[in-house]
């Protein structure tokens, strides 16, 4: 019983500290390169939440979300072209939400910050 344990506890061990080593290889380098002084400066608060703390902006706050004008979505730091408006569809999730992105300008990862995705 007790090797159950301890062998049950060590791979526990092991996998958390895979993904820990995981999370540090994954990590990217972008072409815009500025100091947390400079974002801050160029970006509101919510936006530097959201675009530098991975945060997210309330449910039905943005001005997107019902916006029917033509037109391409860009990122707000960097100007990278995201998402055009005839992808654009109500979602009803309170966020603006697109079908497809514009292929090689958007990211895709899985988030594991609540411990499962």
């Amino acid at each position: 019983m007790k090797t159950i344990a301890l062998l049950s506890m060590c791979l526990l061990l092991f996998n958390c500290n895979s993904n820990a080593q995981k999370k540090e290889l994954e990590k990217k380098t972008y072409e815009v390169t500025k100091s947390e002084k400079e974002w801050r400066s160029q970006l509101s608060d919510l936006e530097y939440s959201v675009l530098r703390k991975a945060g997210t902006e309330p449910r039905y706050s943005s001005s997107y979300n019902d916006n029917k004008l033509k037109g391409t979505y860009v990122c707000k730091a960097c100007e990278t072209p995201l998402f055009k408006s005839e992808f654009k569809y109500d979602s009803g999730s309170g966020w603006p939400s697109f079908d497809r992105e514009i292929k090689g300008n958007v990211e895709f990862s899985t988030d594991y910050n609540l411990g499962y995705p």
